[in-house]
């Protein structure tokens, strides 16, 4: 076992079980499942040139991609599904178009045993001491993180019906230079363009929500609890709520948000729905808490989860490229058994609202308010936007989010966005003229967003996003978070602090190149930080 893809992975890699709770098997398998990925690219590129329609393989390559981030999937069993599931769309291929594939991967041929396919897959699996040049395998692993973020925001985006052929292309291809040889400069231009392509799938997305739930608004959201039966959805697929929302309609049960769930309230396709009753979740290393004491059953859509504990294993139910062992997976979007069981438990024997938030603070409710947003700035009543967002995780230290917020000065914004505002999400921080000053502006994936907002802003300046009063002070967890920075990176972002630590994929010439080039720096104490920014 070799992993160090996540904030959280030990020193020099977790290799004897994740830091996550991932053991070494289901870690080895996932790592053949990207090298069987890449045999099926090789297959897919080629099919491809001969105008061969490759969509259904395309998505299954970005699900199954999806499935190897950090809190996704722990059951060996639906790895080794999509390993086998690679293998009969490549050899389906050949037979069809009689390809020729040239790499090792592209003639791989999984063992019959899972003892074997381990021992397979501790040949392929790529590791920091598994190449000459540790810098090349630094920028590949960055590459490959990257990847999986993008990969799963487009897999979200053609469930919307939003899809890139040349995003595609970009994933097959890559996958197959991963068992490659190349050089730091190769490696650090596609590492860039995974960036770049992370904008692109951000973006299809960020259509897909738009045209199905409508432009997010401004919302007050309820933290507490209605009394009646009750489900709890987690994760970030809005169209899996969407579903729910409709199969529980007018059957006397709340739908409750978890974790990045939290912007669905926002939606006015969404929020139309009575019965989507608040939010629950705070910090991560809350969240076995508080699904053990929610009283029904909990839809995990994507990541944002350790293995779960037997005490509520038996209420959580999985969907999508989600999996852990012993745990029902929900298919065809049909929740029956969800609603059986909410109605079989005794939900909640009260009303009670515990605290309330905002969200809601997307591109299009930021950009209707731009003109006063502009004259603040140049009156001096914003002296500063601060962008505070990104993963959360569980690591000591993280608790600087929270009171860089709380430091912040009154006549500063704070823009967030991703499950890390989770540390702060409920501070009430006042406004600046009737402009709040905390904005929730949505999921990881609205990073999209606020990428917009820089970017109109400095339209409005007349200068570029680097010369801004805006500083973006971002937490990292796992490789969604990868995707985004590499975006910025790609957009020639400056100056961003990051934390708690450095990337463990990172060697120390990368990290120098990175730090020399953008400046990019790892957060101080909040004191420090605020003092070098605003002087």
């Amino acid at each position: 076992m070799f992993c160090n893809q996540c904030e959280q992975s030990a020193v020099g890699g977790c290799k004897r079980v994740g830091v996550c709770g991932k053991d070494n098997v289901t870690d080895l398998l996932q790592d053949l499942l990207i090298y069987t990925l890449s045999g099926l690219g090789e297959a897919v590129l080629k099919a491809k040139e001969k105008g061969k329609d490759t969509e259904e393989i395309d998505v299954f390559t970005c699900e199954a991609i999806f499935s190897t981030l950090t809190n996704v999937n722990f059951d060996p069993g639906r790895i080794e599904d999509y390993i086998n599931r690679a293998v009969e769309y490549r050899d389906k291929l050949i037979g069809e178009l009689g390809l020729n594939l040239e790499t090792e991967a592209g003639k791989f041929k999984p063992a019959s045993t899972r003892e074997e396919r381990i021992k397979q897959a501790q040949e392929v699996e790529l590791t920091m001491d598994n190449i000459d040049n540790p810098d090349v395998m630094s920028l590949k692993l960055t590459t490959l993180y990257g990847l999986k973020g993008l990969a799963s925001y487009a897999f979200h985006a053609w469930e919307l019906g939003k899809k890139s052929e040349d995003l595609f292309k970009f994933v097959h291809d890559v996958l197959v230079k991963l068992y490659q040889n190349g050089d730091m400069e190769q490696w650090l231009n596609l590492a860039l363009e995974a960036g770049k392509f992370n904008i692109v799938s951000m973006e299809l997305l960020d259509n897909g929500h738009v045209e199905r739930f409508g432009h997010p608004e401004p919302t007050r959201v309820s933290i507490g609890y209605r009394k009646g039966k009750a489900i709890l959805a987690s994760g970030h697929d809005l169209l899996a709520l969407e579903k729910l929302l409709e199969q529980t309609k007018d059957k006397g049960i709340y739908v409750y948000t978890h974790g990045e769930m939290l912007p669905a309230h926002g939606y006015p396709g969404l929020k139309k729905y009575e019965h989507l009753a608040g939010h629950f979740g705070s910090a991560w290393q809350n969240q076995r808490k508080e699904f053990e004491e929610f009283p029904g059953p909990i839809v995990m859509t994507t990541n944002c989860l350790m293995p779960p504990k037997e005490s509520y294993k038996h209420r959580l139910y999985t969907m999508g490229p989600v999996g852990f062992p012993g745990v029902k997976h929900i298919k065809n979007w049909d929740f029956s058994e969800v609603i059986e069981q909410a109605l079989s438990l005794p939900g909640y024997g009260e009303d009670k609202e515990l605290d309330y938030c905002f969200t809601g603070f997307a591109r299009g409710a930021v950009l209707s308010v731009a003109d006063k947003l502009v004259e603040l700035i140049k009156a001096g009543k914003i002296r500063h936007i601060f962008l505070v967002g990104g993963c959360d995780g569980a690591r000591p230290g993280r608790n600087y989010y929270t009171e860089f917020v709380e430091k912040a000065p009154k006549d500063t914004l704070i823009l967030t966005l991703a499950c890390g505002k989770f540390r702060f999400f409920t501070k009430k921080l006042g406004d600046i003229e009737g402009m709040p000053r905390l904005l929730d502006m949505g999921q990881c994936n609205d990073a999209y967003s606020a990428v917009q907002v820089a970017l109109k802003l400095a339209e409005v300046f007349n200068t570029d996003v680097n010369s801004l009063p805006l500083s973006l002070i971002l937490s990292w967890y796992e490789q969604k978070a990868v995707a985004i920075l590499l975006s910025l990176l790609y957009l020639g972002v400056k100056n961003i602090k990051i934390g708690p630590t450095a990337p463990q994929f990172f060697t120390e010439n990368v990290l120098k190149f990175v730090q020399e080039k953008y400046n990019l720096q790892l957060i101080k104490t909040p004191e420090e930080d605020l003092k070098e920014i605003l002087g």
